[in-house]
């Protein structure tokens, strides 16, 4: 479970060069988190997975999350 900060950030490392998206700090149950993973994906037009409660999308789409998530009631930080 997350703490109520919702992070998002952007990692490139251990990843071949690859860039994704993290948002972390959602505090979801498993289902919900699918969920959300699954519409933020759509929103970005782009694959991804959830991991340990960390939500990873495929690419740099800080900006679109951010906006996302503040539609949906969140309040993300970018880290």
């Amino acid at each position: 479970m997350g703490d109520g900060i919702v992070k998002v950030s952007r990692q490139t490392k251990g990843r071949g060069g690859k860039t994704v998206t993290l948002v972390k700090g959602l505090a979801l149950d498993p289902l919900a988190l699918a969920l959300l993973g699954k519409q933020l994906r759509t929103a970005c037009g782009s694959g991804g997975t959830v991991k340990d409660g960390v939500l990873e999308v495929q690419g740099d789409h800080c900006d679109l999350i951010m906006e996302e998530l503040t539609k949906r009631g969140h309040a993300p930080k970018l880290n």
